[in-house]
């Protein structure tokens, strides 16, 4: 099924104005965004990542271009129009004190029930859907304060979610969570998309999270622009290691993830397979030392299911390993 574009951006340039004049940021973008997908704003701190999400949220007003959403100029947009259109999750810290998880949620609905904020039936029903769509039913009842920096993002989703828009932008979303909690606000960011036909936009700076859950990426910089495509189509080409190249750091062109590219001075014999073959490599590697399947190594490891072996000795786990090889090879 083809997907709808949600929004457009025609030639926009973006920056700041200010009295000594205007500073341009990135130029000449020429991009779309689609309803049902998960995409990524990537690329290195300055690189105007802020600028262009506040830009296209219409918290700056563009230097040159036009954004259109739903073909509509975004300029033409009321306040009130626009936040039934689009909603924002930016990522500062809540503040909020003395109020509860349902009724921050409720405050998604504000563009809806006026002034004074009177929820009818049908607005209590969006709460208690937005809720459920984003798992927290068990927080309900539960003050702001007391939740933990996961459990709030999830409120805040959830928030954005009551005001029903199509399209919703987050700033680096997953900024202050530990690793698991980042996995399951961006898998359920993507499953809001594919599932709920949503446009997702968010800036970050998990990289490797973005390259294995985002439908489409939009690499920016100050050196190339910004370059858009799938995470993969970007890693053949050669886009994502062009952008992100660093001494010491590789892109890996098989696992489509980067890698800390350590210096080998020295090497060893390594055969075997699986998990404890991988393992070794791998750790061996953070200690400066490279494999080969050479005869006239000084030292030969093999690691197999269950058993690892150097130089017919039997070692008990990959740190003894790392003793008896560096005492080895250092003597």
């Amino acid at each position: 099924m083809e997907k709808k574009e949600t929004i457009k951006v025609v030639e926009l340039s973006t920056g700041y104005h200010n009295k000594k004049g205007t500073t341009v940021i990135t130029r000449d973008i020429n991009a779309s965004l689609y309803d049902g997908e998960l995409t990524c704003l990537l690329g290195p701190n300055g690189a105007g990542k802020s600028t262009l999400l506040k830009t296209l949220t219409a918290f700056l007003t563009p230097v040159k271009g036009e954004i259109f959403i739903k073909q509509k100029p975004l300029r033409d947009y009321s306040d009130a129009e626009l936040a039934k259109v689009i909603g924002v999750v930016l990522t500062e810290k809540l503040t909020i004190n003395n109020m509860s998880v349902d009724e921050l949620v409720g405050m998604g609905r504000s563009p809806y029930t006026g002034f004074w904020g009177h929820m009818s039936k049908y607005d209590r029903k969006i709460v208690d859907k937005s809720i459920s769509l984003v798992g927290i039913i068990g927080l309900r009842g539960r003050m702001v304060q007391t939740l933990s920096d996961g459990e709030r993002q999830k409120v805040m989703i959830a928030k954005t979610l009551a005001q029903e828009t199509p399209i919703i932008f987050l700033d680096e979303p997953t900024a202050f969570l530990d690793y698991p909690s980042k996995v399951e606000i961006m898998q359920l960011l993507q499953t809001l998309a594919r599932e709920q036909s949503k446009t997702v936009f968010l800036s970050t700076h998990d990289l490797e999270l973005a390259l294995q859950i985002a439908d489409k990426i939009w690499l920016i910089d100050k050196t190339h622009g910004i370059t858009i495509g799938t995470p993969e189509d970007l890693a053949l080409n050669g886009d994502m290691s062009r952008y992100f190249h660093r001494e010491g750091v590789i892109f890996d062109i098989n696992s489509g993830l980067f890698k800390i590219c350590h210096k080998l001075n020295k090497s060893v014999s390594l055969t075997g397979e699986g998990a404890e073959y991988n393992m070794v490599k791998k750790a061996l590697a953070r200690q400066g030392i490279a494999v080969t399947s050479a005869a006239n190594a000084p030292i030969a490891i093999e690691a197999t299911t269950d058993k690892i072996i150097v130089d017919g000795l039997t070692v008990k786990s990959i740190e003894d390993l790392i003793y008896l090889v560096n005492d080895t090879l250092n003597s």
